[in-house]
């Protein structure tokens, strides 16, 4: 596993974990756990998305979804919750984010912490190749992870990972974090919410408790 090399003339180590939260769930709680764990981090950013450029679909007011994240991690040591990018106009870019971030605390180590799925889709982000310039890029693998087998085979790697391999010291870096298997979604969760199901397994009970009193993701 490569492992982030940081100035000892650098600031605080400040993780930001984004997303949609559309709601957050029990997986989110756990990645957040083992970023400011593993990553010894001294913050982390809890960002929920603004303007889904990715997405097909309108997402949750972010009001919502905002108040379900404060419930679900709010209470962790270190976290944050960060609205910036609800309240900045226009498409939510991770750069965007992280370059603001650094205007006002240049001497932050700055850690983006990323799923599989996302590290995949990396290079179709806006201005991906300035990410790699100024974070640290976490990926959340299991370590019999398909993508963690095809980033560490030079010859085999997709094309999608291909712009990770060699950037193993400094700024730009990349690591992997250990994670359980927990084949939660939030899609799935809104579908079961929306045919009626139970989901306490699946988010908290503070999140479920909002979910009810505000009738969130039922069917008209």
């Amino acid at each position: 596993m490569s492992q982030a090399v940081v100035s000892p003339a650098a600031g605080r180590r400040v993780g930001f974990l984004g997303g949609a939260f559309d709601p957050p769930h029990r997986a989110h709680r756990a990645l957040a756990q083992a970023a400011l764990s593993h990553l010894q981090l001294d913050e982390l950013r809890i960002v929920p998305t603004g303007q889904a450029w990715h997405k097909p679909r309108t997402l949750t007011p972010g009001v919502h979804r905002l108040a379900m994240v404060g419930l679900a991690l709010g209470d962790l040591p270190g976290a944050v919750v960060d609205r910036c990018e609800l309240d900045r106009s226009g498409p939510s870019y991770t750069v965007d984010t992280l370059e603001q971030w650094r205007s006002g605390h240049p001497g932050d180590a700055l850690f983006l912490i990323i799923g599989a799925d996302q590290a995949r889709a990396l290079p179709t982000w806006h201005r991906w190749q300035h990410l790699l310039t100024i974070a640290t890029i976490c990926v959340a693998e299991r370590p019999e992870s398909t993508w963690l087998a095809a980033r560490n085979n030079a010859q085999n790697a997709p094309q999608a990972i291909a712009p990770l391999r060699g950037r193993d010291a400094g700024f730009g870096s990349w690591r992997t974090l250990p994670m359980p298997a927990m084949p939660l979604s939030a899609t799935a969760i809104r579908q079961r919410l929306a045919a009626g199901q139970d989901v306490a397994e699946w988010v908290t009970e503070p999140v479920a408790r909002y979910i009810a009193l505000h009738r969130l993701y039922q069917r008209p």
